[in-house]
């Protein structure tokens, strides 16, 4: 029933950084394994970066690794992705999602995840 809540997404040039949050409503995020996927226009929904709760380990799509960093605040509950060297291929709307079991580690796999939010606009110009 958590609704994850996007936000900090607008309009970057390439070459430059971008900090997107995600909050918990009506929820929480707590044991819980998160995700950071995106879907650009006319293509399927592409994961990005995920983050375990037991640990924090993190796993990253080969085209953000070293570019794209998530982290969770668990004293905030939220998780964010930072995204630097940000490129106009990014561009995309990005989703945060919760997966569906407590304790399941990071997946890259949309249907592992049963919560999502609505999405925020990431667009990169040249």
């Amino acid at each position: 029933q958590v609704q994850p809540v996007e936000s900090g997404g607008g309009l970057v040039q390439a070459g430059g950084s971008l900090r997107l949050s995600c909050a918990a409503s009506g929820g929480s995020f707590y044991y819980y394994t998160m995700g950071w996927f995106r879907q650009a226009p006319g293509k399927e929904r592409e994961f990005v970066a995920a983050i375990n709760w037991s640990d924090g380990a993190t796993s990253y799509a080969d085209s953000v690794k070293g570019r794209f960093t998530i982290s969770r605040d668990n004293t905030k509950d939220t998780v964010s992705l930072r995204m630097d060297s940000l490129k106009r291929e990014d561009t995309a709307v990005y989703f945060c999602a919760r997966r569906s079991r407590s304790y399941f580690g990071a997946s890259g796999n949309s249907n592992d995840y049963n919560y999502w939010g609505q999405g925020t606009q990431v667009t990169v110009a040249s």
